[in-house]
């Protein structure tokens, strides 16, 4: 196997007395969907967060292609090709689809009026249409605004956002909660397509058969620390729980 696009090790963070990552580890390859589960409190949204720039470990390395850095920022983060779509989505309700796409990396027109601010809507909308129909998005309407869009589709945007700027991660946290069933089904399908495109796809999530549907690795946390890698398809949802909750915590690493 290739080496991964970001490998983590020995991270640790704390909040007060509260040890929540005890020296996790972490990998993501290029054009897979790796799973992070684990019960409440495991330590998944902290690593995350600072695989993403948000928070500073204490303690670890993480290697992203051929640099290895004790922490990253938001930026730094975003530079090396790493998007987060979080649970609020953080979309501009009164914004529509394109718009979105393109917040804060808004394009501006050319010549005098670019220099002067004016932004070239038309331009964002085309390329943000054309984005969608890559990712297989379906936008009935792309001018309206996202608040009036279903949550399915509000994801989709969120998710295509992620694809349009991120050239190596994207971490997606519980990204199909309170959706329906069509609108899971689509945003898995999303997943799996944006993957296909070479980028490495993180999702966190509780649904047990969205991380079966879907995944194609899965690595467990348990009390701040990775317990497990297991391959998808070797391993039933009970064999995951208890790697989980610590029932049969000898479920071993598959190659």
């Amino acid at each position: 196997m290739d080496a991964p696009l970001l490998e983590a090790s020995g991270i640790v963070k704390s909040y007060g007395s509260v040890r929540a990552l005890r020296g996790a580890d972490f990998s993501v390859f290029a054009g897979e969907i790796v799973a992070l589960v684990g019960d409440n409190g495991a330590g998944k949204s902290t690593l995350v967060k600072a695989l993403s720039g948000v928070v500073a470990p204490e303690a670890g390395s993480i290697t992203i292609g051929d640099r290895t850095l004790t922490s990253l920022s938001p930026i730094t983060a975003r530079r090396l090709g790493i998007e987060t779509v979080y649970q609020d989505l953080a979309l501009a309700p009164t914004l529509d689809p394109a718009a979105n796409l393109f917040l804060g990396r808004e394009l501006r027109r050319r010549g005098l009026l670019g220099r002067m601010g004016f932004i070239d809507k038309a331009a964002m909308r085309q390329q943000g249409e054309a984005k969608f129909r890559e990712l297989g998005v379906t936008i009935q309407d792309v001018a309206s605004p996202v608040s009036s869009m279903s949550g399915g589709q509000r994801q989709g945007v969120a998710v295509s956002r992620a694809a349009a700027w991120a050239s190596r991660i994207i971490f997606l946290d519980e990204p199909t909660a309170a959706l329906g069933v069509v609108q899971t089904r689509n945003v898995l399908d999303l997943m799996r397509r944006v993957r296909d495109l070479g980028i490495g796809v993180v999702l966190i999530s509780h649904s047990m058969p969205d991380v079966l549907a879907v995944s194609d690795r899965i690595e467990v946390m348990r009390r701040g620390q990775r317990v497990a890698q297991l391959v998808t398809e070797r391993v039933t949802g009970e064999e995951v729980i208890a790697a989980m909750t610590g029932v049969n915590a000898e479920i071993g690493e598959s190659e």
